[in-house]
């Protein structure tokens, strides 16, 4: 949703429309900070989501009706199981397939039903939660940089 590495300046088109829009300071600081951004939801942040689906629902269920919700297809669900076996996480990523989109799964070194849903799987070499999430850290940051490469490059 914003930059990583490299500002994300809006085109100039859409600067210029944000100042004719709102003459003045407004349309100005818009046009300046705004930045380029790829849309992105973090599943977990949502806790009053949460809350009611473990509630009202069942708890296992809280990625897997919010994948359902906000997932279209062509989308892409990235999803983090250290054992790759989280309930919770296999059930999302088992509806990101039923709604069509694709499953990037960030996972430890053994396979498990998370692995076998996804697209494309990153088994990291490590068991251990400290480890395999040491692991995925540096993965992730350069995914996220080649992303904004790709899609806002220079």
């Amino acid at each position: 949703m914003k930059t990583m590495v490299t500002r994300r300046r809006l085109p100039a088109s859409e600067q210029q429309d944000l100042r004719d829009r709102f003459p003045g300071d407004t349309g100005a600081y818009l046009a300046e900070t705004l930045e380029g951004a790829l849309p992105t939801i973090a599943l977990g942040a949502h806790s009053s989501l949460a809350t009611a689906i473990q509630n009202d629902t069942r708890g296992d269920m809280v990625f897997a009706q919010q994948v359902y919700g906000y997932g279209r297809p062509g989308d892409v669900l990235w999803a983090f199981s250290t054992s790759g076996r989280s309930r919770n996480v296999v059930l999302a990523g088992a509806t990101a397939i039923a709604r069509g989109l694709k499953v990037l799964a960030f996972t430890g070194e053994m396979p498990g039903p998370l692995s076998a849903l996804a697209s494309a799987a990153v088994m990291v070499p490590a068991s251990t939660t400290p480890e395999v999430q040491e692991f995925h850290l540096p993965i992730y940051h350069a995914l996220c940089e080649a992303l904004e490469q790709r899609f806002f490059p220079r």
